[in-house]
Formats: structure tokens, C-alpha cells, sequence
């Protein structure tokens, strides 16, 4: 499908990437990952078209085409929401297009007329043409398409310039997503996702025809996409025929061997150049000497980069706050006609990690606002004993002093103890080298966020209430605060998009849906199991919302709270369960690993036998053709039962 010869690029003299030999095979879902900087997305614009190599090719299958998504930068106006994604279409309306016009020329030619029949058999071409290529039900795949991106049917009449910078990338992403090319290339395609959205694009990638090459942060959604990884590392490309969990181990037992390689080369020139200077200008030596610096300078060098500096951050000892850390009862907001929460009751208590989820527009960030001392229209709010909150916002970029630098905004609010970290926190969130001085005005959206976010754990507070913390983060960023709030000694109530992310920090999810929440008291993994047994079952789920009107004063009595959606005996047999099946995925994961260890096994071992054969004068030999071509064939027949488990073990 796609073939990469000899590529280099390099930008003022400075190799970004060198000499990279890389194909991807029909049907391929890769991940694209390495560090920020490293050269992904330049590599998915050459490969696009969009930017030139320094040196190498690019070879297409005949007829194949490429298609690419940037992180932004894209916003469409002039066509409602449906016509701006009918437009992707262009091959198919030109068919229609023409149909109609050849239906017509039917419509007004005699049936005895000679070019009736000419026409006629163009037109039966076409349709058949038409038909194949999905234009009979294309309507509907557009439909498909833009509610599986969230949006709503009420959208689709609306200007494409009506939608703000998130929903603009998700109607190019539908675009390209309805033009399907043969190589998809898409870079962090779930940035501006809720995660039902990002539920329904990992299902469709996982279903799409063509070829797959993204970028992306999210864990989860590479694990669940992608069966083959290639890391761009060290001015190259190496490929990993696993998942992105099984990766990780690989790569550090590849990069723990190479340093092990790099020492022992080391010690090596070190003892030559040692023998050297030593006799040099011993006349009975010259010849030894010559010997070995010739031999040196035969040697490649194995260069290593440094590795990007791990970093782990505690967050200031939380103060001792009473066991309800902040009660809602009978809670309404509305905005105008808009009833977002209904007379809600939400109890958060000590040491808990609340995720609040549910569909974009549902009220997730209101009713964060509202936890925070935000407006609401009925109802009380009460905070526990003892509470000191911190609250991260969506638009908490927006508070910062943007005549300081990024360190300087920092040391502003840092207690003294903490000063000596600044640094560490600041690389922690991607402010390296002289980003730290940078004006706070001149940072991007994405800078400032993180910035903000920065600030956050410096204060001392046994409530964190963060909407969507892990926005314009990179994986190394999310597994530091991912580490820093599961060793925090207080309470979290959060909202990402991030499951991998919101599975291992939540100790409950809440999803917040048509006015109203619902408990799970699990992990998110626990919270999808719940909600698929009940949209199986069509099981009546215990909602909190109230059905009797309650006081509009805020001083009014307190409620009893209400009681948990199942008793004790059914959540500790649901969580036997849960971790009965959780040991069955590790075995499973386990063994998944192997298989794919075995595979790239085999098809390195395949690979090399196919150079050899291809190699002048192999079959010069006809026993030693024989040979390889029943070697060969044993080969494939193993490779196609390691691919068979797989697929078994993944299903």
C-alpha cells in the first residue's frame, strides 16, 4: 500500500529523521509514536504530500491515495453542517451528477435512435459504478458519520462557521473519514473527542477498509486501534508488531540492550585508542597501531539520545477534612428554557476519586461549576468540614497574569519549599530550556493550559475539582499527574476524555445524562460492564434525581441522602466478579503479548528468507530451491497460526 525508501529530513542542517525504509501493508492500523519533536507529524505531511523529504521516495500502490488530518488549524463556513460533509463526496455527486443527465438524454432520445443504445450502456456502467461505490446510501453514511462524531441531528442545517475550533476538527475529520482513502492518516484525532465519540471512531477504525496512521495520547485508544506500533526514535523508525501496552516493555528491553551494546563498544574503543597512545611512536609498533586506527575508523557508532528526564511530583499534604467533603441536594441550573440539572442530589466523600462522564453538552462542566461555588437556581450546596477546593476550568487559561513569564507566574503562587521544584514541574508540562521565560501572552492555548494546570499542584487543598486536567498533554504529562493524584491524600471529582486515564484513577463514576446522575461505584471498566448489562437487560437503573418539588430557599432542611444504587451482598459479588474477570484479561494480555513476540518472530525470519531468495543464483541450486520454497511455505503456515490466536485471543 505504502512504501518508504531512504527518507531523511532535516531542517537548517539538523537530521530530524535519516534514511527510513518503511512499508505498510492493506488494512494496517499503525501508531506513530515517539517524543515531541521527534518528527511524527512532519513525517505524516511528507507521506500526505503536504511537505517535501530532504531525500528518499514515497511509493503508493498503484491508484492508492492519502488523506490527511492536522491537529487544527481548519475551519469551514459558507455550507450547513450536512452539505460541508456531502462535499466530501465529490466523486460520487459528479456520478449522480451525470446519471441525472444521462436519465435525462434518455428521457428526450427516440428509443430507435443509434445513440440510444450507447447511452443506455454507459448509464447501466455508471449505475453499477455508483451502487458499488455507496452512493445509493450515502445519505446515510453521512448520517452515521456526523452522529458518531456527537453531533446532533438539529446541527446539520447549521453554517459549518457557526461551530467553534473542536467541532470544526470533527467536521473535517468527518470529511475524511467519507472519503475514505486507502492510507488515513490522522494526527491526535481524538483531542477534540468526548469519549462516546471516541467509543464510536475506535470502532470505525477498527472496521475501516484502508490503511490507518495516527498520532495520538490517548493509551486506550491506541491499545484498542492499533496492532502495530512504529516508534520514530533516534533519527529512525523502528517497527513493534504488538499493542501499545506491549510496547512499552519491548522497547525499554530494546533500548536497555542497546545501552548494554554502547558500553561494551565503549570500553572497546577505549582500550583501542588507549593501545594508540600508548605506541604510537614506537617504530616496532607502527604497523599495530596503523591496524587499529584503521579499525577505528570502520566503527559505527552506536548514539544514543538522552532520554527525556522522568519526573515525579507529589502534591502538598491535604489538610483533614470531615467525611462528606461537599453534599449537593435538590440542585437545579438552567439556562434560560435550558434545564441542565434537575433537582440533583450528589453526595462526594473523603478520599474519593469522582468521574464525572456522559456526552458532550450533558452538564458535566456545570455541574463542576456548580461543586466549585458556581450559580444554580434551586436547591443547597454544602461544603463539608474543613474543606479548602481548588478548581481547574476549562477556561482557567484565561486567569493567568500575561505580562509574567511562564516561571514567573509559577513562582508567584509557589510556597517555599516548593521553589526548588519549579523547574521540574514546568518540564513536566513541556516548558523546557527557554520556554520557561516566555510572556504568558505569547504561549498558545495549549501552553497556557497546561501552565495553569502547572500551578494547581503547588497549592495546598484537599478538594480538586479538574475539568478535562489532561487536555494538550502528552503521555509522559498524563502519567505525572496521573501518578501525582493517585498518591494525593484528598479528594479528586474530575472530567477527561481520557478512559485510560479515567479507569486508573476513578474509585466512582457519575454520569451525568438528561438532568440527572447516576452512580457507578467502580472504575470505568466496572461503569461500561454496568451500563451494557442494563441496555441488554433493559434493567431500571436508580436515578438521584428527585421527582417531588423541593424548597427553592437554600437554607432549607437537609434530605437524608440517598441510598446507593445496590446493597452490599450484589456490589461485593459484582466486584468478585469484575476481578475474576480482570485475572482471565491479564492471562489473556499475557498471552497476546507472546503470540505477537512469536509473530514478529517468524515474519523477521520470513523476511530474511525472502532476501535470500531473491538474491541472484539461489535457485541456481534446485535442491537448495526446493528447500527454500518448503521452508517458505512452513513459514507462512506458522505465521498463519500465530495470526489465527491472535485474532482468537483478541475477539
Amino acid at each position: 500500500m505504502l512504501q518508504l525508501i531512504n527518507l531523511s529530513k532535516d531542517f537548517s542542517g539538523n537530521p530530524l529523521f535519516t534514511s527510513i525504509s518503511w512499508h505498510l501493508k492493506k488494512g494496517e492500523r499503525v501508531a506513530l509514536v515517539g517524543e515531541n519533536g521527534a518528527g511524527k507529524s512532519t513525517l505524516m505531511k511528507i507521506i500526505a504530500g503536504l511537505t517535501e523529504p530532504s531525500s528518499g521516495e514515497i511509493q503508493f500502490a498503484r491508484g492508492a491515495r492519502a488523506s490527511y488530518l492536522p491537529q487544527d488549524g481548519i475551519v469551514t463556513a459558507g455550507r450547513s453542517l450536512f452539505h460541508e460533509a456531502r462535499a466530501a463526496l465529490a466523486e460520487l455527486l459528479a456520478m449522480e451528477e451525470e446519471l441525472h443527465r444521462i436519465g435525462f438524454d434518455l428521457e428526450r432520445l427516440p428509443h430507435d435512435s443509434p445513440e440510444h443504445e450507447q447511452i443506455l450502456a454507459r448509464y447501466g456502467e455508471l449505475q453499477e459504478q455508483f451502487r458499488h461505490g455507496g452512493g445509493y446510501t450515502m445519505e446515510a453514511e453521512i448520517g452515521t458519520v456526523l452522529k458518531g462524531l456527537g453531533f446532533a441531528q438539529v446541527d446539520w442545517h447549521r453554517d459549518g462557521g457557526e461551530f467553534s475550533g473542536g467541532w470544526q476538527m470533527r467536521i473535517a475529520l468527518a470529511r475524511l473519514l467519507l472519503q475514505k482513502p486507502d492510507v488515513l492518516l490522522l494526527d491526535e484525532p481524538t483531542n477534540h473527542l468526548d469519549i462516546e465519540a471516541r467509543n464510536w471512531l475506535e470502532e470505525y477504525l477498527c472496521a475501516y477498509p484502508g490503511s490507518v496512521i495516527l498520532v495520538s495520547h490517548d493509551r486506550y485508544f491506541m491499545d484498542s486501534v492499533c496492532s502495530r506500533i512504529a516508534e520514530v526514535w533516534n533519527h529512525t523508525m523502528t517497527d513493534y508488531h504488538c499493542r501499545y501496552s506491549t510496547y512499552l516493555h519491548q522497547r525499554e528491553e530494546r533500548v536497555t540492550a542497546l545501552r548494554n551494546a554502547k558500553r561494551i563498544q565503549d570500553e572497546e574503543i577505549e582500550k583501542t585508542e588507549d593501545f594508540i597512545r600508548r605506541f604510537r611512536y614506537q617504530a616496532n609498533k607502527a604497523s599495530q597501531v596503523q591496524s587499529r586506527i584503521k579499525q577505528l575508523e570502520k566503527v559505527e557508532r552506536i548514539i544514543i539520545p538522552p532520554e527525556r528526564k522522568k519526573i515525579r511530583f507529589q502534591f502538598p499534604e491535604a489538610p483533614k477534612s470531615g467525611k462528606n467533603v461537599i453534599e449537593l441536594k435538590g440542585v437545579t441550573r438552567s439556562f434560560g428554557n435550558h434545564v441542565v440539572l434537575n433537582r440533583i442530589d450528589l453526595t462526594i466523600e473523603k478520599s474519593e476519586r469522582v468521574a464525572l462522564v456522559g456526552h458532550n453538552g450533558a452538564g458535566k462542566s456545570t455541574l463542576m461549576a456548580v461543586l466549585a461555588g458556581g450559580g444554580f437556581q434551586g436547591g443547597e450546596r454544602v461544603p463539608g468540614y474543613n474543606v479548602s477546593m481548588d478548581y481547574f476550568a476549562q477556561d482557567q487559561a484565561n486567569v493567568l497574569d500575561q505580562n509574567r513569564s511562564a516561571y514567573d507566574e509559577l513562582y508567584a503562587d509557589a510556597p517555599y519549599d516548593m521553589v526548588p521544584r519549579l523547574r521540574d514541574i514546568l518540564g513536566a508540562f513541556l516548558f523546557t530550556g527557554d520556554d520557561i521565560h516566555k510572556k504568558v501572552s505569547v504561549l498558545s492555548g495549549g501552553e497556557r493550559n497546561r501552565l495553569a494546570l502547572a500551578k494547581m499542584l503547588l497549592r495546598p487543598s484537599n478538594l480538586l475539582l479538574m475539568d478535562e486536567p489532561t487536555n494538550h498533554l502528552d503521555l509522559n504529562s498524563k502519567e505525572v499527574l496521573l501518578d501525582a493524584l493517585k498518591g494525593f491524600d484528598g479528594t479528586v471529582v474530575f472530567v477527561s476524555h481520557d478512559r485510560y486515564f479515567v479507569n486508573a484513577l476513578a474509585t466512582r463514576v457519575v454520569e451525568v445524562d438528561d438532568g440527572g446522575v447516576e452512580n457507578y461505584f467502580g472504575d470505568y471498566e466496572y461503569y461500561l460492564e454496568k451500563k451494557d448489562a442494563v441496555a441488554t437487560l433493559s434493567l431500571p437503573v436508580t436515578r438521584t434525581a428527585v421527582s417531588e418539588p423541593r424548597s427553592q430557599n437554600p437554607l432549607s432542611g437537609v434530605d437524608p441522602a440517598p441510598l446507593p444504587p445496590q446493597n452490599k451482598e450484589v456490589r461485593l459479588k459484582d466486584r468478585e466478579e469484575e476481578k475474576r474477570r480482570k485475572r482471565e484479561d491479564q492471562v489473556r494480555q499475557k498471552r497476546m503479548g507472546e503470540v505477537e513476540a512469536q509473530i514478529a518472530a517468524v515474519e523477521k525470519e520470513l523476511a530474511q528468507l525472502e532476501i535470500e531468495m531473491n538474491a541472484p543464483g539461489f535457485f541456481d541450486d534446485p535442491e537448495r530451491g526446493v528447500q527454500g520454497g518448503e521452508r517458505h511455505a512452513v513459514l507462512n503456515g506458522r505465521l498463519e497460526k500465530f495470526y489465527g490466536e491472535w485474532e482468537e485471543l483478541s475477539g
